[in-house]
């Protein structure tokens, strides 16, 4: 799968033709949740979906702090390591049926996830059908004025490349969130958030 290489912890990176390629943040997938993964804890009072998961650093995080939680994701690797770190995932994808759809308290989109499928008005629209009324769904965004921008790009590990794929990179005022209301924007350790209500 794009990301199995990467998720077991070696340097890689997302390219892109015409840009700089992208270092991915393997380390920090591998390793507990920290400080800034806080802002994304912290929303979570209630069952929460954490979609494209990996490893489940947040699944498990969740799960210490007595909060529901389940991972789900395109990868075997990130399934299995979710798992062996005491976590619950489910190998599929975000557009496929999942366990308690419309019944999720909270939906994440963390570590750039809103980039699933190139197209985050369709992310978000189908993390609305997941969510139970006045659910939320907390994203890591881009800092602001960062803008939208979708394009095909490539998973490069050491001397491996995977096929090209749909990615996008969102800050939170170019998102379209039909059906929701934007709650919080927030910064934290360098990295960006926003959380929105479902309507």
């Amino acid at each position: 799968m794009m990301f199995d290489q990467a998720l077991t912890g070696r340097p890689s990176w997302l390219d892109r033709p015409g840009t700089a390629p992208r270092e991915l943040s393997v380390a920090r997938w591998q390793a507990d949740a920290d400080f800034g993964d806080s802002v994304l804890l912290d929303a979570c009072t209630g069952p929460a979906l954490d979609v494209g998961c990996g490893p489940g650093r947040l699944v498990t995080a969740l799960l210490a702090r007595g909060v529901e939680a389940l991972g789900v994701d395109v990868s075997k690797e990130a399934v299995r390591r979710t798992t062996e770190r005491g976590g619950i995932a489910v190998r599929r994808d975000v557009f496929d049926r999942l366990p308690g759809e419309g019944r999720w308290q909270h939906v994440l989109l963390a570590d750039g996830n809103i980039g699933i499928g190139g197209d985050p008005e369709r992310l978000l629209a189908r993390a609305r059908h997941l969510l139970r009324p006045s659910g939320t769904v907390v994203v890591e965004v881009e800092q602001p004025g960062s803008g939208l921008t979708t394009g095909r790009v490539r998973v490069r590990t050491g001397g491996s490349n995977s096929g090209w794929f749909e990615w996008a990179w969102s800050d939170a005022e170019s998102l379209t969130a039909d059906g929701f209301f934007l709650l919080w924007q927030a910064e934290r350790a360098g990295r960006w958030f926003a959380c929105w209500e479902k309507l």
